[in-house]
């Protein structure tokens, strides 16, 4: 189970920080990702986190998200900083035993959280 926290409506400029929390499955082995949809829009990747820690980012976000792991609170972190108001969506928290992709999506998917920012 996977369940999004820390949505929320912000001005552009500000940030936000937001959670997932996982749980029913070996935590650390998996692999992880933030995804967002808005309204009429596709559902497009915002970044991913292996079990290693590596991380990937859309080129949309880079140099102001940052996606982050702790195994042990088994919670998946996205800080988000100047924000801007196409970062408006749903925002989905995903996990897979194997790989989290842009492309491919997840297996698991949490409920999500919804952004709005505002100019």
């Amino acid at each position: 189970q996977l369940v999004e926290s820390g949505g929320g409506s912000v001005q552009a400029g500000g940030s936000l920080r937001l959670s997932c929390q996982a749980s029913g499955y070996t935590y650390n082995r998996f692999s992880m990702g933030w995804f967002r949809q808005a309204p009429g829009k596709k559902r497009e990747g915002v970044a991913t986190i292996d079990s290693d820690g590596n991380a990937s980012y859309t080129d949309s976000v880079k140099g102001r998200f940052t996606i982050s792991r702790d195994n042990t609170k088994n919670t998946l972190y996205l800080q988000m900083n100047s924000l801007k108001p196409e970062d408006t969506a749903m925002y989905y928290c995903a996990a897979d035993f194997r790989s989290v992709s842009f492309t491919m999506g997840a297996s698991y998917w949490g409920q999500g959280t919804q952004v709005t920012v505002s100019s």
